[in-house]
């Protein structure tokens, strides 16, 4: 059987100042030909269809749009919420819409225990279709042990081998999740998904599956040859600068081998990371390449020249993103406070707050009350975005 994986769609999402609708348009007009031209059997979404919980109108009518060319093509398109998607929101519809053969998964107990059955000429594939797991909300539904991204994915994968266990025996298995596994590299552009210190969910926990689709990661990889991302149409910061977008053709034999075929997505304009002093990336002819690239550019003068952005904008229409690091004096300099922040939790941030102000560290006991009300402050956030 033959699926095109793809994910991270993140419909409505800008791009520091550009407006993505028209390019993400383009990619989804693409997921519909590439479909129709390799043939294939279903197409497996794997979560964060939107940017955000409530969505733009522009982004509404865009999946709107989608859903109706998909469902032209009359395949099978299994779709899970992600991080970024309410669940409540994104589900509306969802029986209804199954019957034109768009089958959104939102609930994860629901999702464990009913999959799309599809055949071919080999038997049957039973795709299960895992929505996010927040752990402190799926934790009670699911009967996990512990408040935790590893014992929610745990329980929710007994559930699926159990269900999985009752039909035929030489069934093959399908898994759509929203995660981060061990061993993935992620980049800027994910929200952060941490869960008292451990955000990673570990590939055993998908043992006994056959493909495993998943999402949340921009960088299309693979976690082993059964796991694989496919990571975002389009690239949403500069720190994906470096990679190629593709959607993932997925070619499962009757054994349950897998085979895949990475194609590349649509590039509406190359993205550049450019660093030197403000003179030299005004005259230097050897930049002139990058004019039509959406920039990042870091200057290295010792002091910020007049304007920057404006001046650099004559010669760099579509610089986007302006940083300025000088030369470091090693007598008077020291990190500043955004290479302190940098790649920080929230939970170290406020560590090393109490440091600063008291000259110690916090205790276990502060440190967990610490941890529970960064957690408190994420889940309450969460929730009044679904509500």
């Amino acid at each position: 059987m033959r699926f095109l994986h793809t994910s991270d769609w993140h419909l409505g999402r800008r791009f520091h100042e550009a407006d993505l609708i028209d390019a993400q348009n383009a990619f989804l007009t693409h997921v519909h030909d590439t479909a129709r031209d390799q043939q294939v059997e279903a197409i497996l979404v794997a979560g964060d269809i939107y940017d955000r919980a409530i969505p733009s109108l522009d982004a509404v009518r865009l999946f709107n749009d989608a859903l109706n060319q998909l469902a032209g093509l009359n395949l099978p398109i299994i779709m899970i919420s992600g991080n970024h998607d309410s669940a409540h929101r994104l589900g509306v519809g969802s029986r209804l819409l199954a019957r034109a053969g768009v089958h959104l998964r939102t609930d994860p107990v629901t999702a464990c225990t009913t999959p799309v059955l599809l055949d071919d000429t080999h038997g049957t594939v039973a795709v299960y279709g895992l929505p996010y797991l927040e752990p402190s909300l799926a934790r009670t539904d699911l009967g996990a042990d512990k408040t935790s991204h590893q014992a929610v994915a745990t329980a929710a994968m007994d559930l699926v081998r159990a269900d999985l266990a009752t039909y035929p025996p030489g069934t093959r298995s399908v898994v759509l999740a929203h995660a981060f596994v061990t061993g993935a590299a992620p980049c800027d552009s994910e929200r952060d998904i941490n869960v008292g210190g451990v955000a990673h969910v570990t590939a055993s926990v998908f043992d006994g599956i056959d493909y495993v689709a998943l999402g949340h990661l921009h960088g299309a990889q693979n976690i082993n040859d059964r796991i694989h991302y496919s990571g975002s149409p389009l690239a949403y910061s500069f720190s994906e600068a470096g990679h190629t977008k593709t959607l993932t053709v997925v070619d499962l034999a009757g054994d349950g081998t897998v085979t895949l075929t990475r194609m590349p997505t649509p590039v509406p304009r190359a993205l550049a990371c450019l660093k030197g002093t403000f003179q030299d990336l005004l005259t230097n002819p050897a930049h002139e390449h990058l004019t039509g690239s959406w920039l990042q550019v870091t200057l290295t003068d010792p002091a910020l020249p007049y304007e920057p952005m404006a001046r650099l904008r004559r010669r760099f229409p579509h610089t986007m993103h302006l940083l300025h690091k000088p030369p470091e004096n090693p007598q008077t300099d020291g990190p500043t406070y955004t290479d302190r922040l940098d790649g920080r939790t929230d939970l170290e941030i406020a560590s090393d707050f109490i440091k600063k102000v008291r000259g110690t560290d916090p205790t276990p006991t502060e440190q967990d009350l610490l941890r529970q009300a960064v957690e408190a402050s994420r889940i309450r956030s969460m929730q009044e975005e679904t509500v």
